[in-house]
């Protein structure tokens, strides 16, 4: 019973050294942050989708508040509406920007060209651009595996069964850039609306 007792009492010892450690460590080397940051990250739609050029929405944030001006920042899905928010908080101003949405350059349906072979594998477009250029004649084209569709966290793309092609819902799209980036056939780009 006795060896229990120092075992305990000894791990406990141990465990009360290292939060006293560990909390003086973190005040010592505590880092003040902007208050603001955190404003306006509330104020961003917490989509982390990196569309706006960063890994998420708090060093989005982050960079507004050291940002002398706004021109280069956007957040794609929150548009102008999140913008202004995010302007307003800052005492900045911001610019008015176009709606973009995700634009499918691509027209190949099956009418237009007609399948040559048969593709038995991954249906992964990255894995089957790499392995060979698609299973009709043009290389270019949609390949119609749905990378693009899978990328999306808005639903707002979706690949036709009859046609092969990703479809955009307009509504929807944040113009995030997250179905550009799953393209390997690079034909779908952000355009302005309209």
């Amino acid at each position: 019973m006795s060896v229990l007792l120092s075992a305990v009492a000894t791990l406990g010892a141990i465990g009360a050294g290292s939060a006293a450690i560990l909390y003086f460590v973190g005040r010592k080397f505590h880092v003040e942050e902007d208050p603001r940051i955190e404003e306006v990250q509330e104020a961003l739609p917490a989509a982390n989708c990196g569309g706006c050029g960063f890994p998420g929405c708090a060093s989005f944030a982050n960079a507004c508040v050291k940002a002398e001006t706004m021109d280069d920042l956007y957040c794609p899905v929150g548009g102008q509406e999140t913008m202004d928010k995010v302007a307003e908080i800052l005492g900045k101003t911001v610019a008015t920007s176009a709606k973009k949405i995700a634009v499918v350059r691509c027209s190949g349906s099956c009418d237009e060209r007609p399948q040559l072979n048969l593709y038995d594998g991954s249906s992964n477009c990255a894995i089957a651009a790499a392995l060979y250029g698609g299973d009709t004649g043009c290389s270019f084209g949609c390949l119609g595996l749905g990378d693009c569709e899978e990328s999306c966290t808005f639903d707002a793309i979706h690949i036709n069964p009859i046609t092969r092609l990703p479809e955009v819902v307009e509504d929807k799209c944040t113009a995030c850039g997250a179905c550009v980036k799953a393209c390997p056939k690079d034909i779908i780009e952000l355009r302005k609306q309209g």
